[in-house]
């Protein structure tokens, strides 16, 4: 892919739990983590686009990729600076013409199903219809490795629980994994850093715990990954949405489990 000039970021990544005091039901004092959870509003050329419930490990990632995922930009070169405060609970994002206006991209806002974040921008529906993703091929051993390989991640959720986990794999190997309150987050945070990278998601397995809906797959497609792999089940649009862009959709996948939804020509069963 071309080389891009990449903006400047910040590095304020936070931990991702605190430890409190609770009680068993048997009464008994046990020490547990809790997942942290904040707010972040983000500014673009000081407009105000949305605030982001997180917790808060990638932020600068999250930035980038809601912003990718969400329409506002195409290229990376565009943007200047990415600054987290977390003091002020606010990214700002400049741009190198510092003269963007989002008004009119706004207005239209469909609320969806997202957890953490809830809403995605209604023109996004109709780019869909001109998204294809390319076409890869996967064997069912590979499935079954790859959720063999991720067994060993999902060290938040293990710990405390309240998250969602999304991966982004080459064959049976994760390339990227992260976790967050909200499963697109997750999402948008492997979008940005695939974007700030430059790593094209033509061959490219996507894994999330969370349930496969429209909104799901529409960003999955927008990354050009071509296998969208979940532990839950999926919705009836998320698959209409897979059938438009060609996504390979595969749900309830645990373990020797798994259900293709669509594309089972692109499953080598063995």
């Amino acid at each position: 892919m071309t080389n891009l000039s990449k903006p400047e970021i910040s590095n304020a990544g936070l931990g991702f739990s605190k430890s409190v005091l609770g009680f068993d039901e048997t009464g008994a004092e046990r020490q547990l983590e809790l997942v942290g959870e904040r707010a972040l509003t983000l500014y673009v050329d000081k407009q105000e686009i949305v605030t982001l419930m997180t917790m808060g490990t990638h932020p600068e990632l999250l930035t980038l990729g809601y912003l990718k995922n969400q329409g506002f930009f195409e290229c990376i070169d565009e943007l200047k600076i990415v600054q987290v405060d977390w003091e002020t609970e606010a990214v700002a994002v400049v741009t190198k013409k510092q003269t963007a206006d989002f008004s009119k991209q706004m207005e239209q806002r469909t609320v969806t199903t997202g957890c953490g974040q809830g809403t995605v921008f209604g023109r996004l529906l109709d780019k869909l219809k001109n998204i294809t993703v390319p076409t890869l091929l996967i064997k069912q051993s590979t499935i079954y490795a790859l959720l063999n390989s991720l067994r060993s991640h999902n060290e938040v959720y293990k710990k405390a629980g309240a998250v969602h986990g999304c991966a982004l794999c080459s064959g049976s190997e994760i390339d990227f994994f992260i976790e967050d309150v909200g499963r697109h987050n997750a999402v948008d945070s492997i979008a940005g850093y695939m974007w700030l990278n430059q790593i094209s998601g033509h061959n490219k397995i996507f894994y999330t715990t969370g349930r496969l809906t429209s909104e799901m797959v529409i960003k999955i497609s927008q990354m050009g990954i071509p296998i969208l792999l979940s532990r839950s089940g999926a919705t009836q649009m998320g698959l209409d949405m897979a059938k438009q862009s060609g996504v390979t959709l595969i749900s309830r996948a645990k373990g020797k489990h798994f259900i293709v939804l669509n594309g089972v020509e692109n499953i080598e069963f063995q």
